[in-house]
């Protein structure tokens, strides 16, 4: 039984339950299958195949990435699927979120100790004291100038070592100690006397009342030095730094008296009383840079 090329017949698809499977002779009489149409069935149903398979892999997908988003929710959260990071509770914060950096209080240093501090008071002025340590060396250097120290001398009876109304003073405002030094250079020479007081109050106290030129400090001859100030004019000091009171005395070693004109005679005195004033600054340094190291 054969079929007109024009036919009603439908056509057969798999897919629909109602169509119908055409002969395998309906290419033609002779009874030979149409391989052109059994190609396009086939290939139309492999596009249907595929096309089911890519919207089910794409179902799938958006399942999974529901699945993770839950629970990543669910473990920052707690079990609200719909939290987000604005959902967070009280306190909670994002992962990396914290700061890594320590936080320290605010720290200052402590202001230096004061050197005169402790040059003050004899209760914090407590490092060893002698001539040795105020003048040490044989010999001392200012600037291009060199001096040789000559005789030093050291004495609790401070009136003794001490001339015209110093004597007075220095008893009266409570002198527990005066130590003395003597440098020479081209028949000049000088003698350096240091009055040791308990508070800074009485060295001032002395400085004041002993600031006039009957007030000296005995020179001290000795060790290659001839005696010098005893009759003659010489030209006198009187300061004060601290608990220390300190005089100098600078005259000729022959005897010559000294004069306004004697710029040598000024200027040695002057570098004594400024290397004085050093030496017991460095004393109050000492002492401060120790404390502050403790």
């Amino acid at each position: 039984m054969s079929y007109g090329q024009g036919g009603s017949q439908s056509q057969w698809d798999p897919w629909k339950p109602q169509s119908k499977q055409q002969p395998w002779n309906s290419g033609g009489d002779d009874g030979t299958p149409d391989w052109a149409a059994l190609a396009q069935a086939s290939e139309t149903r492999n596009k249907r195949r595929r096309l089911l398979f890519i919207g089910g892999g794409a179902l799938a997908t958006a399942a999974v990435g529901t699945a993770v988003a839950l629970a990543v929710v669910s473990a920052n959260g707690g079990g609200d699927p719909q939290a987000g990071p604005g959902n967070l509770p009280a306190g909670a914060s994002l992962p990396g979120s914290a700061s890594t950096t320590p936080s320290f209080a605010p720290t200052s240093a402590p202001p230096p100790l004061d050197p005169k501090d402790f040059i003050s008071s004899a209760r914090k002025d407590t490092a060893p004291l002698s001539p040795a340590t105020l003048f040490p060396g044989t010999r001392l250097t200012m600037g291009d100038t060199v001096y040789q120290k000559g005789a030093t001398a050291d004495t609790k009876n401070c009136a003794s070592a001490a001339g015209g109304n110093l004597p007075k003073v220095l008893t009266a405002n409570g002198c527990t100690r005066l130590m003395r030094a003597t440098y020479s250079k081209g028949g000049i020479a000088v003698t350096v006397g240091v009055a040791v007081f308990d508070t800074e109050a009485q060295a001032t106290k002395t400085k004041s009342q002993a600031g006039s030129k009957k007030s000296l400090v005995h020179s001290l001859p000795g060790k290659g030095v001839k005696d010098f100030c005893n009759a003659a004019i010489c030209r006198t000091t009187t300061n004060a730094y601290g608990r220390y009171a300190y005089f100098t005395i600078t005259g000729f070693t022959n005897g010559k008296s000294v004069t306004t004109k004697d710029t040598a005679v000024f200027g040695m005195g002057d570098d004594l009383g400024q290397f004085t004033f050093d030496q017991i600054h460095r004393r109050g340094q000492a002492q401060a840079s120790a404390a502050a190291n403790q």
